[in-house]
Order: structure tokens, then sequence, then C-alpha cells
């Protein structure tokens, strides 16, 4: 029986345990685990998660594994390789010795979940079990020093530890786990070799050869030039957190490996941490992005809400979080083009937004709080704090003020934030609605239209030309935090009014400096607590105030914000392979105090804004790349596939496998581009230098039916079999091109639907 019948075959081998050095071939449920026993210590480890790990590279699809082990002074180079979806080769190196050799052991475990026996081959040198008509083999290029045999890995652990490395009375050939043994004396790098195969002999032989081949750097593609490595981050940290949840039986990226056993007892999920998930995997493979937007639905209630949080322990569905859901999942649709994607997700949406407004405006005033219903038993239900855990900014000082209200379950606090992320909210359903034909669309316009007359003139401090958070007495909170910036994501300012919001982010006292953006201004009281949300920087407000940016055509604040987000992240990444829930804002530290989470998932939207500086696709913009530096970018998901981006010399060229799909040498950021059944358009940047030119190489010149620039007929020419728009004239605006041409003229990329662009 298959255990998961849905992986697709080129994951099925990998580091899906809670067990990092682990890896598990997912259909089967077959583990190869490393165990390691340091005398000195009389103690054995699995490698849990935290400091024995440093994660290094980690394919998506597990066909490269790197990792850093260590345990009692002794350090390894770990590693796993695929050869083929079947087979994997693995190595270890001692980087370092904590003790005499002899005395630190290496094992090597073979086991299946089910419990069926591992059977130990003594002339073959190879640990065979069969699972339902399938073997899978384990062969060492080094002969183990002897075989054992044991219940469990844990087991194996136990006994080492009550009887140390010098005893030989678990040797066996038959066991539910069988440990090939080794010390670092005789064998300080080895290399080894896992197949499944339909036959027993073959598994073996493939094993065999898997184990005594030479090892070849594995090839996984690099960020270079500006912003160099981030989304090497962003694929690093997404695939050394997706795990498989034993307990529902589907994978997902958790919120951190480190904490899915030990904190959640084997799952865990927050709506926002999952949301963020699904935007930053789809970014690398849509696929994988749907599997997180699905594990973030299935938390839909029959109240209307998705639940704060699910875990094993505890299912707190009398709150909800931040309703970020449409606009990252639109987000995801502007990049994948998947209708299904939207269809799959809008009714579940659209209800939590109702709910919104149901639950949360006890009385009527189109502003909505945060709170605690009176459903579950979940923990803090009821509570101010519970209220609290809806915001996702539990002791942020922007609450402090709010006193819960039980008569209506609700903190006496109308929050800026969370009214600008709704009013985004209904602007996205209605765009959702809009691409699938439902009629809701209009509805949902007027509504955000609504709230956002709301925002702008209720939520705004005249004194302090800030938006702030107001209590039901009508005065305003004193507290501010980032979450002051989020009416420009809803588009709910003024010209005056960003105006001012961008004096606060330069502001040193307030909200600039080296780092940033603090979780409260820096002239708060708050802001010394330096204790979670007090005064932290959070990758969420760099991410969502970046977007707000963006909106308002403040593109030098937005670029500038990126930068600062990606250089700090970097602070943490580039030696120790950190990736922060969050930083102190003052030196940008990440584990300054033990309540940071060193490699949190949504810490890789610092990372996503780095890409973003050269790749960003959203709806303010379109899909946009940006001719700057020196760079190679992909694959990464676009509307027409998997894309890299290249700049060398001061040409781009945008490329999907062998297809050149766009060369230029304009300097600048192009945005809007499409590439439709029979037509390619784009916002080319003002032109400052002559001899500027755009070939679209995969156009035959013979199909073209027309060239417009700026809505005017222009000239075109052949080149390299394509079309080439060259000398263009130099311009202080951006210019808007247009090429039609018969749909047989553009060989094989895919159909796509217009934009939506939103102002």
């Amino acid at each position: 029986m298959l255990r998961s019948a849905t992986i697709p075959l080129a994951r099925a081998w990998n580091t899906w345990s809670s067990r990092p050095a682990e890896m598990v071939f997912l259909p089967l449920g077959v583990r190869v685990t490393p165990v390691a026993y340091a005398d000195s210590i009389r103690k054995a480890t699995f490698f849990p998660p935290g400091e024995t790990v440093r994660y290094r590279r980690h394919a998506l699809d597990g066909s490269l594994v790197e990792l850093d082990l260590s345990h009692a002074g002794t350090g390894l180079l770990w590693r796993y390789c695929k050869r083929d979806p079947f087979e994997i080769e693995g190595s270890w190196l001692a980087t370092q010795r904590g003790e005499w050799g002899l005395r630190f052991w290496i094992n090597i475990c073979l086991s299946a979940e089910e419990g069926q026996i591992v059977r130990y081959e003594p002339a073959r040198k190879a640990a065979v079990v069969k699972i339902g008509h399938r073997f899978v083999a384990l062969a060492s290029a080094v002969e183990p020093v002897q075989v054992t045999g044991h219940e469990s890995v844990e087991a194996l652990a136990a006994r080492y530890e009550e009887r140390g490395y010098f005893e030989t009375g678990a040797r066996s050939q038959a066991d539910p786990v069988l440990a090939l043994r080794y010390n670092l004396e005789m064998t300080p790098q080895n290399r080894f070799g896992v197949a499944v195969a339909d036959a027993e002999d073959v598994a073996i032989e493939r094993a065999r050869t898997c184990a005594a081949g030479e090892e070849k750097e594995t090839q996984i593609p690099a960020q270079t030039g500006r912003h160099a490595g981030a989304l090497d981050a962003i694929r690093d940290v997404t695939a050394w957190n997706t795990v498989w949840d034993e307990i529902n039986g589907r994978p997902y990226t958790s919120i951190s490996r480190n904490w899915n056993l030990a904190k959640f007892g084997g799952f865990g999920v927050w709506l926002n941490d999952q949301q963020y998930a699904a935007l930053l995997t789809s970014v690398l493979d849509a696929e994988v992005g749907r599997e997180n937007l699905a594990v973030a639905l299935a938390s839909a209630t029959p109240d209307g809400n998705f639940a704060c949080l699910l875990s094993a322990n505890d299912a707190w569905v009398d709150r909800n979080q931040p309703p970020i859901g449409s606009f990252l999942v639109w987000l995801m649709y502007l990049r994948s083009r998947s209708l299904p994607l939207l269809e799959f997700a809008y009714e579940a949406l659209a209800r939590n937004h109702a709910w919104w407004r149901r639950r949360r405006d006890p009385f009527g005033r189109g502003l909505v709080s945060y709170g605690t219903s009176n459903f579950g038993e979940g923990l803090y239900k009821g509570t101010s704090f519970g209220a609290r855990n809806e915001s996702a900014m539990d002791n942020s000082p922007i609450h402090d003020e709010a006193t819960y209200e039980p008569q209506t379950g609700t903190l006496a606090s109308e929050d800026v934030g969370l009214n600008s992320l709704l009013a985004l909210d209904a602007e996205m359903l209605a765009l959702i609605a809009r691409e699938l034909g439902r009629a809701e669309a209009e509805s949902f316009l007027t509504t955000a239209e609504r709230l956002r007359v709301k925002i702008r003139e209720e939520l705004w401090d005249r004194d302090r030309c800030i938006f702030a958070n107001r209590l039901r007495s009508g005065r305003f909170v004193r507290s501010v935090g980032p979450t002051s910036f989020y009416p420009m994501i809803a588009g709910a300012v003024t010209p005056d009014q960003i105006a001012s919001l961008l004096a606060h982010l330069d502001d040193p006292n307030k909200f600039g400096g080296v780092f940033g953006l603090p979780g409260v201004s820096r002239d708060d009281s708050a802001f010394k607590d330096n204790l979670y949300w007090r005064g932290r920087i959070w990758p969420t407000f760099n991410y969502l105030v970046w977007q707000g940016l963006r909106r308002c055509g403040e593109n030098a604040a937005a670029n500038a914000l990126a930068d600062r987000s990606f250089a700090l992240f970097e602070q943490s990444w580039s030696n120790r392979r950190l990736c922060p829930e969050n930083f102190n804002a003052e030196t940008g530290e990440a584990l300054d105090q033990p309540d940071t989470e060193g490699f949190y998932s949504w810490g890789a939207l610092m990372a996503l804004l780095g890409v973003a500086r050269t790749m960003d696709i959203g709806p303010w913009r379109g899909w946009e790349i940006t001719n700057e530096g020196e760079a190679r970018l992909g694959p990464i998901a676009s509307p027409v596939g998997q894309v890299v981006v290249s700049i060398k010399d001061g040409v781009l060229t945008l490329a999907r496998g062998g297809q050149r799909l766009l060369v230029t040498n304009i300097h600048g950021s192009f945005s809007q581009i499409q590439f439709g059944e029979s037509v390619v358009s784009l916002t080319v940047p003002p032109i400052s230098a002559e001899g500027a030119f755009l070939n679209l190489p995969e156009i035959e010149p013979g199909s073209v039916y027309q060239l417009l620039i700026d809505q005017r007929p222009a000239a075109y020419a052949p080149f390299d079999a394509g079309v080439s728009i060259a000398n263009l004239p130099c311009s202080s605006e951006p210019r808007a091109i247009e090429l039609t041409y018969r749909p047989n003229g553009f060989v094989t990329l895919p159909i796509l639907g217009r934009a939506k662009r939103i102002a």
C-alpha cells in the first residue's frame, strides 16, 4: 500500500520527517536515518532540529540536500543527491574532531514505517527491505564494522548509551531496523547508495553502483549579481521547512521544522504563516504553492472564518488572522495564470470576508476590530490576549490601550491595519470574482471603496499626521506601528497623506534608520522592550509596507526599503544560514534574545524583496523586470512558465528553456509585460542613451501585423529570425509598446489573458 500516492515522483525521496538528516521515500514509508554516538559524553543523537544542524543547500524536490551536523564537538558535512527519482547517493565527511575517531560512531539505519523486516545480505554487502512488490536496498562504499538489529532507531540510541560502542551483542541480519556501523577513525568519509526497484537483485545492484560512483557536484542554479542568493535563500528555507504532516497525511511548508514536533506535536498551522508559505513556494513551483494554500484553506470553519491556529495540540477556531489571503492568492494567480487556483480558493475567501463584517463589527460602524468568538475550546478563548492573537501581533503596544469587551467579544479599538487589509481583501475578491465571471465583483468593489473612505476620514490622526488605531471612545491610540502605513496598500490615502507617511518612514526617530521597519515607532517607550512585537523588525511588516509603497507609485522609497530589508536578512543568512522570525531594530541581530526562531519560513519574505529588485509580478506594475547591474535570476515561476533573467554587459535576456523571449539593452524597469496569444506588450522605462533596442527573437517577422509605440504605428526589423525594435528614441517618460501578430507566428508560448491593472 502506498503511504502517499499524490506526491510527484521527483519529490518522492526528500527530507519529509522532523529529523532534518533523515531521507524518506514517501510512497513506501522507507527511512534512511543517520545516528551518531559520542563516547566522550556517552550520548547518541538523531541530529534533531536546533543547534546540532546547520542547513545548507536544499533543492525543493530533494535532488540535492546538504547540511552540517555536530555532536559533542565533532562536525560532519552530510549530503544527499539523486541519480534518478528512485535512487539517492549519500555521503559524509568529518570536518571537525571532538574526540578520537575510534570512539565516535556513525550509523546508517534502514527501516520501514510499517515495521517490515530489513535483511542484510553479507555476500552482497547490502541491507534490503521488501514492501509490497517493491524492494529498497542500502549499500556502502566502505564495508561496515558490523551490522546490528533493533526494534527502532530509538532502541539503537538507547543501546549505545547503555553499553557503549565496544560491544557485539546486537549483531543481526534481520530486524525492523538494521544499522550499518562505522567509526571516524576507520571511516572519516564515506559514500552510500539507496535504490528502489521491483526486483531485489536490481535494487541491490543499483544501490551498490550509487555507493561506488564518484561524487559529482550536483548542479543547482544560483542567483548572482545584485542581491545575489535571494532566490536561493527562498528555495533553501522553504525546502528545508517542507515536511510531511503525518497526522493529516499531507505535505506542507511548516512555520519552522524546528517547531514541528517540539512545539506543535506533529503539525502546526498559523493561518498567515501558511498563506505566506504558499506565496513563497509559488515563486519556485506553482504546485507546491497550491499544496500550501490548500493547507491554509483547510482551516475554514463552519462559522465562516479561517482558524487562527490548528495544531496537533489545539484549535483556535474562535479567532481569525488578518485577511491577507485574497491578496496573496491573487499574486499567485498573476504568476501562474491558473484559473483552477482561483476557483479552488474563492468560496472560502469570500466566506471569510463576510465573517469579518458579521462577527467583528458589533455596532455596525463599518470598521472592524479584533476579537474572539464563542466557538471551540482553544487556549485563551474569550480573553483579551485571545483577541490580540487574532491580530498576529499578540503583545504589540498598539493594543495596550484597547480594553477587551466580553459582551461583544472584541477589543474596543478600530484597528487601522485590519481595516486596511479588509479593504484590500474586498478589492482582491472583486478581481477574482471578475476573472471567474461571478456577479458579486461589483459588490466587492463597492465594499472596498466604502471602507477606504472610512479609513481615510476616521483613522487619520490629523495632529500627528499619521494613521492610527482609534478607541471606541474616539481617542487615537498613542502607539503606532508599521500597520499605520497599511492604508497605502489599500489605496485609501490622499497625496498629502502619502507625503506625511513618507516623512515618518524616513525619520530616524520614527521608522527610519539603518534597520527597519521597527514594530513600533522608535520614540515609543515600548520600543526599548525589544520583545517580540514590541520594537523588533518583522518581515511581514516590511513586505506589506513595500507593497503599499509600490501601489502609491513611490518606487524610490519601495526600492530603498527592499534593499535595506535584504541587507538585514543577508546579515544573518550569508555566514550563519539563519532565516530569522524577527530582528533587533537597533543592531539587526536576530538571536539577541531567546524568543526568536532562527529558521522561520516567513523570514524569506525579506529575500523575496531582494528577488523583486530584478523580477516581480504584482497588481501594481504587472510583470516587471529590471535591467540594472549584472545578474542571473532563475529558474523562477512566471506567467509563461519557468524563466531565467540574465543581465550581462548591459543587455538583459529573458529566456524560457532554450527560447530567448526578450533581449534588450534599455536600462531600468520594464513593467506590465504580457506575452499573449497574438500580442506582446510592455511598458519600457525612460531611454537616456542612443542605440536602444528591444528584440523579440521568437516572433517571426512575417507574422507581425502591427507595432505600436504609445498607440502610434512604428517600424521594426528582422533579427536572428525574430523581430527587432531598434534605435528607439530617447525619452524622459515610460513608453508603451504593443506588437500584434498572427498566432502561429509565436512558436510555443501559452495563451494568456490580459493582466488586470490596478490604480
